[in-house]
């Protein structure tokens, strides 16, 4: 049996975007994150994350920060209430041409295989148009929330764009609120 799923992108949609996460303290959830995650864990809605994270790559910081990252994330989530049921991270830098660095489909196709996700029934919330670019080269649905990012690219890039989100998101939460319902629609 597969499931549906929503998958994430990290920086600006579920924590603040701060350019580079270069040291655990400037990791800052965003207000509704917790509440969001825990609706779909409540629904039985598997939850992904997927992160281009270069900065290793790059030289910015050691690539063992990216792991305390994302264990600081699951810790914080943990303390109200939600989890996550996978993280998968793109480490290469963007010359690099592997097949996981979004809008590429590697971190999704390797999470459908490995969670037994349904990509008709899934998702994906980010706060960049690449992230709406990935969910539709992997056949997900794409929502694109105005955090982070998404405020600026929907009124500067988005016009231009050949693929538009389904959904225009206030945040996580209001991404959230709206899959279910879709869920639900879809029966």
């Amino acid at each position: 049996m597969t499931h549906p799923a929503v998958f994430l992108d990290r920086d600006g949609t579920i924590n603040e975007q701060m350019g580079y996460i270069n040291h655990i303290s400037r990791f800052v959830l965003l207000p509704q994150a917790i509440d969001g995650i825990r609706r779909l864990n409540e629904a039985g809605v598997k939850v992904v994350v997927i992160t281009n994270q270069s900065g290793a790559a790059r030289g910015y910081f050691p690539d063992s920060l990216i792991d305390e990252v994302n264990a600081h994330m699951e810790r914080l989530l943990a303390g109200g209430g939600a989890r996550l049921d996978g993280i998968y991270t793109c480490r290469h830098g963007p010359g690099e041409g592997c097949g996981c660095r979004k809008p590429r489909t590697g971190l999704i196709e390797q999470a459908l295989q490995d969670l037994g996700l349904d990509p008709i029934r899934s998702y994906l919330v980010g706060d960049r148009y690449s992230d709406v670019e990935t969910a539709a080269n992997a056949g997900v649905k794409p929502i694109l929330a105005l955090t982070g990012y998404g405020r600026g690219e929907l009124e500067y890039l988005g016009p231009s764009q050949k693929v538009q989100p389904v959904y225009v998101a206030a945040d996580l939460l209001d991404a959230v609120e709206w899959i279910l319902a879709d869920l639900k629609r879809a029966g």
